[in-house]
């Protein structure tokens, strides 16, 4: 998830409210655009942000609109990173219409069926996720270009997003205080993974290249697998960052043996495609559990942030699933030892009296 709260991409979201402003300024702007006077409009996703999605149907096709309030969200990245993405040649959005001024855009559509819902049943698992890889190997191969034209994912960023499981997750929902000692080991683990993440070769990242964010192409019209959404927080970074995103998801937890196995089959497809995969599997596989260490850290921060500072309680669930990928991770590396007798003598005992 970038830096940004992110869209679960086509989970169906709660009908708007009776009065909904921006709705109507955004049906009179579909309607002038299109000449259809009476459209059939509804919501087609939920979204973490301030972003909304609604799918209208014009000339008997469906076509996806973003409400992006200016005062709250900027279009542009989005944009930008849509016209990457289509040169690249991956199935992402088309932008058919745009209205800067207000916010609005209007999208091809990509279908309502996510990654998640077919993974929780256990459906096509390999296949997916091997269609989800090799899209994100062209997106990297083809998207170092992008590199100048992308922020950079530096230490300054890497660090301030660990810190938000600290601000958001220890001090706000668990209303854990460390001490000195304490807050010193935090401090330490973090620079040691942002260093790991800075070590790793830098190719385009996504940043929320998940389930919820991966679509089903369940007819033609929708394009291949998967369809590829909330890309607008790209950056340029780590490697493995988008791989972590996608195997070791917040929201579908596999065994280890089967991630170990899919792991090596990204490593070898990158390394076909001219990608710097590392010097053995042994490297990747470090670069990637590390990675995954920071990423999490920041996803927990985030679901706290969105139910304390939002009011949204949907992703608190998620929480034990997410660090637990951490303690796991942790455990395994003699480095992190430190930071893992902090997780496991003082944060989840806390979590665990939380959820009492």
């Amino acid at each position: 998830m970038g830096s940004t709260d992110h869209s679960p991409g086509g989970e169906t979201a709660a009908p708007p409210a009776s009065s909904d402003p921006r709705l109507d300024l955004l049906k009179r702007w579909v309607a002038g655009i299109s000449g259809e006077s009476r459209l059939d409009i509804a919501p087609a996703s939920a979204d973490a942000s301030f972003r909304r999605y609604f799918r209208v149907t014009l000339g008997g096709e469906t076509r996806i609109v973003m409400d992006a309030p200016p005062d709250k969200e900027d279009v542009e990245p989005f944009i930008r990173v849509a016209d990457m993405l289509g040169a690249i040649g991956v199935n992402a959005p088309h932008i058919l219409e745009r209205n800067l001024e207000d916010g609005f855009l209007l999208l091809t559509d990509l279908g309502g069926r996510t990654y998640l819902k077919d993974l929780e049943l256990g459906l096509d698992v390999d296949a997916l996720y091997g269609d989800a890889m090799a899209a994100l190997v062209r997106i990297q191969a083809g998207g170092g270009q992008y590199g100048p034209q992308l922020p950079p994912y530096d230490q300054a960023l890497l660090l301030r997003e660990m810190h938000l499981f600290p601000d958001w997750f220890l001090d706000r929902h668990l209303g854990l205080a460390l001490d000195a000692a304490a807050g010193a080991t935090l401090r330490a683990g973090f620079a040691l993974l942002a260093a790991e993440a800075l070590a790793q070769p830098r190719t385009f990242v996504h940043r929320d290249y998940h389930s919820r964010n991966l679509m089903i192409a369940t007819q033609a019209k929708f394009g291949r697998n998967p369809g590829i959404l909330d890309f607008q927080d790209a950056v340029f970074g780590p490697i493995t960052y988008d791989l972590v995103s996608l195997l070791r998801d917040c929201y579908v937890a596999w065994p280890q043996e089967r991630v170990t196995t899919w792991v090596e089959q990204y490593r070898q497809m990158a390394r076909d495609a001219g990608l710097d995969a590392g010097k053995d599997s042994e490297t990747f596989v470090r670069w990637f559990d590390w990675m995954g260490v920071q990423r999490h850290l920041k996803a927990i921060g985030i679901f706290a942030r969105l139910w304390h500072r939002d009011g949204k309680p949907g992703y608190l669930g998620d929480i034990p699933r997410t660090l637990g990928y951490v303690v796991d991770v942790t455990r395994r590396y003699p480095e992190l030892a430190a930071f893992n007798q902090l997780l496991e003598g003082r944060i989840l005992p806390a979590l665990a009296a939380v959820k009492a």
